[in-house]
């Protein structure tokens, strides 16, 4: 029974989150940051949103799906907050300059990754802008924790 509650309680927390936390429906734009790439977010609802981002880095690329609770910070009209988690799988050239590789061979890395930030978007122009903190952990290939992932997105906004 204390579990049914706690449980009741987590969903009436979350479906109590400000009904009107976005103010589109879908934004497209770059990411700049540890990794550069293209950002692409799109809301299944008021509250809750897919993120998927294509980015480089050390000659490689990585692909990350993440999924994000959104909600109004700081009673401020367009400005979210929003954290969540996913995963990503990267492919990279381990012979650049990096000094975590240390070889000639191609890295293949598999991992999660977990996102929390805010971001911004206008009225009066379909601009959106973010800025997060996405740290990941490789569970596959080069197996270790990247904490450096700080990144800004600079989106169009379709509302």
């Amino acid at each position: 029974m204390k579990k049914l509650i706690f449980l009741g309680s987590l969903i009436l927390f979350f479906s109590s989150i400000d009904s009107f936390a976005q103010s589109y429906k879908t934004a497209l734009g770059v990411r700049v940051g540890s990794e550069n790439g293209i950002s692409v977010k799109h809301f299944l609802n008021e509250t809750n949103a897919l993120e998927g981002q294509l980015t480089s880095r050390w000659r490689g690329w990585s692909l990350h799906g993440l999924y994000e609770l959104n909600g109004n910070a700081f009673e401020v009209a367009n400005l979210n907050w929003f954290f969540g988690g996913g995963a990503h799988v990267g492919f990279y050239d381990r012979y650049n300059g990096n000094p975590w590789f240390d070889d000639f061979d191609n890295e293949t890395v598999f991992g999660l990754d977990l996102i929390i930030g805010l971001e911004y978007t206008f009225d009066e122009i379909p601009l959106n802008l973010g800025i997060d903190w996405k740290p990941e952990i490789n569970l596959v290939g080069y197996e270790g924790f990247w904490g450096d992932e700080v990144g800004l997105s600079i989106r169009f906004a379709f509302r």
